[in-house]
């Protein structure tokens, strides 16, 4: 029996991690068709509003069982792992493409280990530090590599998606240093409860309401927006921290190398121009990720 348990929790957790995998790698490709007939501070705010709306059910329950002087954290983390990523994205996107976006993304890990080092004190190495370089070396080449060769607008527009990532990296450090204790799904359920009330705020400023819903372009992204909110953002979280309680952070964090794969995957599929070069720089970025967290995977 124990064996056979063993099995079925490392079958699980590949099913975790290949959902994960498909579903944040469509992210970038349903951003792009909410941005057909919608601004990008619309997309997100009803990527916002879709997740929030979708786990608010359960948002009563998790407010009576956590901690009330965790709520602040919950907050913070809501903020930034999910409600300024999806509009550094969104209007990133209105210039780049959603590949380069997944490409770009890879670097979280990356930023984590920095952002744990310097600000959480966590200890790191001459591994960790060597894999840092590796994968920077690969984004300062990604300009270069592009099909439409350097261009300072577009590199403006990617140095939003690398906020977004320094931005998931800082929720990824409060969460291990100051949320560990709270249940995932309680954390999931109200940190984007509390984001409904500003993407609503912000989809209403931004005269969605006033839009014409008889334009078959509009239902479209609308419904493109509302499913990236509801997997992309709600049913992957809790999927993740399922992942992670399962198979561990170190496991968990793999999801990453796979990413990128599905959204060039994508892009080429929507007629997107990935160049060769542009894979040669996701090798670097992912082989920097994995010199990083190679140490930690011994050590398990």
């Amino acid at each position: 029996m124990p064996k056979f348990y063993g099995l079925e929790k490392r079958l699980t957790g590949w099913v975790l991690f290949i959902l994960l995998c498909f579903i944040w790698g469509s992210s970038f490709i349903l951003m792009k068709a909410g941005l057909k007939a919608l601004n990008p501070y619309q997309v997100a705010s009803l990527r916002i509003l879709s997740a929030g709306l979708v786990l608010l059910p359960f948002a009563r329950k998790a407010w009576k069982a956590v901690k009330k002087k965790d709520v602040f954290y919950i907050i913070t983390a809501g903020l930034l792992g999910s409600f300024f990523p999806a509009y550094l994205f969104c209007i990133a996107e209105t210039r780049i493409d959603s590949s380069l976006t997944g490409i770009i993304n890879s670097l979280t890990p990356l930023f984590t280990i920095i952002i744990g080092a310097l600000f959480f004190h966590y200890k790191t190495s001459a591994k960790k530090i060597t894999g840092v370089a590796v994968g920077f070396a690969g984004l300062l080449l990604l300009p270069f590599a592009a099909k439409k060769g350097v261009d300072l607008k577009d590199i403006s527009y990617s140095l939003l998606v690398l906020l977004a990532t320094v931005s998931y990296a800082d929720n990824i450090n409060i969460v291990a240093r100051f949320l560990h204790h709270v249940g995932s799904f309680n954390m999931a359920a109200l940190s984007l409860a509390f984001l409904i009330i500003p993407g609503f705020a912000v989809l209403f400023a931004t005269g969605y309401f006033n839009l014409s819903f008889s334009d078959p372009q509009i239902i479209y992204s609308t419904l493109a927006s509302a499913v990236l909110g509801i997997f992309g953002t709600a049913i992957a979280t809790v999927l993740f921290y399922m992942l992670v309680k399962k198979r561990g952070a170190v496991f968990a964090s793999l999801v990453t190398y796979g990413i990128p794969f599905i959204a060039v995957l994508w892009g080429l599929a929507s007629g997107e121009i990935v160049t060769l070069a542009e894979l040669g720089c996701m090798g670097i970025i992912l082989a920097g990720v994995y010199i990083a967290n190679r140490q930690q995977q011994e050590l398990k």
